[in-house]
């Protein structure tokens, strides 16, 4: 399909924001987040905050929990329709309709009981990922509380939809592993994306990625069409952020949530393993999406969520 393939171009800019200051540069910070999200919907922060010893525990934490017997991450097989638990090759881009070549685990508050490992196969895995998951909540709700002034909402109208001590929270962090290219496959393409081109189902996804390990592209907006995917390069010390559907809704599609994909290494490119943490910004189950001008109809997060997760999850 034509969102599957096109052309990489370097052509447009993804828009660096400083957070640095952030209550007394506000009202700067505001604009610039709002001129990205309305020209690409893709944006990448500084000044955000997470130290790189946060990032590097969480990042060796994901590794070390790929890196169980597969038996083992079988007991935490993901819960259908709940985004909570460990898959396999079992992402189906509708782009593509073959599997994303990866794993995945995925945290999200409450539904994660009997899918933690246990502490002796990995000690402090779970202090680990709740406190990062903890401080991803708060830099999100940070930007999204921009974008609510911006919208007309109140500061914290975003925050009193994401409760992470609610049992109907739907926010999740993800863990990544994109696998590394087979010998035999190396410098020719079979047709399998590490991840197929989508847009994201939430109101705001940050993204974590390690130095060197590139494949994320983006194409943003009208633009789509030309089939032009934009690289962006992975650098540990940015956070790449990206408008969601729930937000794009939310906004009256002035926010723009578009399609990204992560590629194949090119055939002189790192060819190892591809890690890589997101948090999923999801209003709560009970959250009703309204659209300001009326020209999309009403919806829970639960049922919108519910929706999206059966169309991308073919196994």
């Amino acid at each position: 399909m034509g969102r599957a393939t096109g052309t990489a171009t370097a052509a447009r800019e993804i828009k660096v924001v400083d957070l640095t200051d952030f209550e007394d540069r506000r009202a700067r910070i505001t604009e610039e987040l709002w001129q990205a999200a309305t020209e690409t919907g893709f944006f990448q922060l500084s000044g955000h905050g997470l130290t790189r010893a946060e990032t590097d525990a969480a990042f060796a934490a994901a590794e070390a929990y790929f890196a169980l017997p597969e038996e083992t991450k079988r007991g935490h097989a993901l819960k259908k329709g709940l985004n909570a638990g460990w898959e396999y090759r079992s992402q189906v881009r509708p782009s593509t309709g073959t599997p994303d070549e990866k794993e995945s685990y995925q945290l999200t508050r409450p539904h994660m009981a009997g899918l933690w490992p246990g502490e002796e196969e990995l000690p402090g895995f779970r202090d680990t990922l709740l406190s990062f998951e903890a401080r991803c909540h708060a830099l999100a709700q940070r930007v999204l509380s921009c974008f609510a002034e911006r919208l007309g909402f109140e500061r914290d109208f975003f925050a009193e939809h994401h409760d992470p001590a609610g049992p109907l929270h739907q926010s999740t962090l993800r863990l990544l592993h994109y696998y590394a290219v087979p010998e035999a496959a190396r410098g020719r393409s079979d047709g399998t994306w590490r991840a197929g081109a989508h847009t994201d189902f939430d109101c705001l996804t940050l993204l974590f990625q390690r130095d060197g390990q590139d494949g994320l592209q983006v194409c943003p907006g009208g633009e789509a069409d030309t089939r032009a995917w934009t690289p962006v390069p992975a650098r540990a010390d940015l956070v790449t952020c990206n408008i969601g559907d729930m937000l794009m809704r939310w906004s009256g599609d002035r926010l723009l949530s578009n399609f990204h994909r992560v590629a194949p290494p090119a055939p002189d490119g790192y060819q190892g393993p591809r890690y890589s943490i997101a948090y999923f910004a999801q209003a709560d189950r009970d959250a009703v999406i309204t659209s300001p001008d009326g020209r999309h109809a009403p919806i829970t997060a639960e049922d919108y969520l519910r929706q999206r997760i059966a169309a991308n999850f073919g196994g």
